[in-house]
């Protein structure tokens, strides 16, 4: 019975301070804010820098070609392996 009062008194605790809309809450919450014209001239897409941009269609081409490769290299290996064992 008395770890059951100790845990709803825990349980009621945590409730009271969630629940609360009190000035802490307030403050933890935050402001919008519009942004100003340096934030917007920073956000703006900067055609100088267009081509270093990485295109999702090529890096996923390129990924794929990696992963082959890697297959190869290890099917390779295990050919020389089995080979070599094989021989002796």
């Amino acid at each position: 019975m008395a770890f059951s009062l100790s845990n709803s008194t825990i349980l009621s605790s945590f409730r009271s301070r969630f629940q609360g809309e009190g000035p802490d809450h307030i403050l933890r919450r935050g402001y919008h804010i519009e942004l100003g014209a340096r934030e917007k001239a920073l956000l703006e897409e900067d055609p100088a820098l267009k081509r270093f941009k990485s295109y999702k269609k090529s890096v996923k081409q390129a990924s794929k070609i990696g992963n082959v490769l890697t297959i190869l290299a290890i099917a390779a290996c295990s050919y020389e392996i089995l080979a070599v064992a094989v021989s002796k």
